[in-house]
């Protein structure tokens, strides 16, 4: 005899089409709810604070920063959608065909931007360090918010097209109410594919190889030569040590968000996940998700003016009059 758990449906009133949901034991799903919960407030909580911190104070309005703050607008939004995502441990969507469709069009859309983001950070810090006597003039301010801008408009037009089928009719998958599926065509996948995790992944590891190769010889000859730098030339070494800091801790990012990612674009990659079921790759996706709450923790731990600026935020002194104007570097 089935018990009541097992009869459980997302739709009760609809015994013929309604979808079953999964059996779980009580205690299990209350400790993911918490557990993801939290992490969803944290991950929107932090990622807003970066974002304060760097559209506030002038002194951080620096092309690099400018990319970390481009990287906390979309870990912000992957904060919120992991609520939507939580409703999708009971087994159920409740929020009808077309928010389903919005969701992942949301999520591949947020992807791709983080995606590009870390691209033109590899490239801010390949410039810095391998080519420092042209970085003021190829890297700005304006052309790096350009870039930016440019980045979020190609992945929102991107992602629409590739899911426009799924648009003109939601929920032309689902088997039965309250499921949440869409399928993407097989060529759209493996051009998605190429687009948004081999090409970016690529172009990435050849750049921290190249970063990672001059550091080190940067790093060598500044030891070898730290007795004889006069004072003339102590502001240039300064300025070259920050650099080697800043592409340090850019490349932690750039690790842990790939560590993050690779899980999701691999199972896709040995073609295991054709149907992209929300419920199935839970434990891809809150992976990836994780990676938006990781991001501010790094900067915390590497960045002093992050932790200054929080302090200030927190404090309510960002409240003041010329507050933006603070000295936190």
């Amino acid at each position: 005899m089935e018990t009541l758990e097992e009869t459980d449906l997302c739709f009760p009133q609809l015994l013929n089409s309604s979808c079953r949901k999964p059996i779980r034991p009580h205690f299990e799903t209350m400790l993911i709810y918490i557990l993801l919960s939290f992490i969803a407030l944290l991950t929107a909580a932090l990622n807003l604070l970066v974002i304060i911190s760097i559209s506030h104070f002038k002194q951080l309005h620096t092309p690099t920063n400018l990319l970390l703050l481009s990287l906390a607008v979309s870990d912000f939004f992957v904060g919120l959608l992991m609520f939507f995502q939580i409703m999708l441990i009971d087994g159920c969507w409740l929020l009808g065909d077309l928010m389903c469709t919005l969701y992942y069009v949301l999520d591949f859309f947020i992807t791709s931007a983080s995606v590009g983001t870390m691209v033109f950070i590899s490239v801010d810090r390949y410039v810095a360090i391998c080519h420092p006597l042209h970085y003021s003039t190829k890297i700005t301010v304006r052309g790096v918010a350009l870039g930016t801008c440019l980045c979020w408009v190609c992945s929102a037009l991107y992602n629409s097209l590739i899911m426009k089928d799924n648009l003109k009719e939601p929920g032309k998958y689902n088997s039965c109410l309250g499921q949440c599926v869409i399928i993407i065509d097989r060529v759209a996948g493996l051009v998605d594919l190429f687009l948004t995790f081999i090409s970016p992944v690529t172009i990435i590891v050849a750049l921290y190889i190249r970063v990672f190769v001059v550091a080190v010889s940067q790093a060598r000859a500044m030891r070898s030569h730290i007795a004889a730098v006069t004072i003339q030339c102590s502001v240039k070494v300064t300025t070259k040590k920050s650099e080697l800091k800043a592409a340090g801790t850019l490349g932690v990012v750039i690790v842990v968000f790939l560590l993050c990612l690779c899980p999701y674009y691999c199972v896709t990659l040995t073609g295991q996940d054709t149907m992209l079921n929300a419920s199935s790759a839970a434990f891809v996706i809150c992976l990836f998700y994780f990676n938006s709450c990781l991001n501010p923790l790094i900067y915390t731990f590497f960045y002093p003016w992050f932790r200054k600026s929080v302090k200030l935020i927190v404090t309510l002194q960002i409240l003041k009059p010329d507050s933006y104007m603070l000295n936190i570097l």
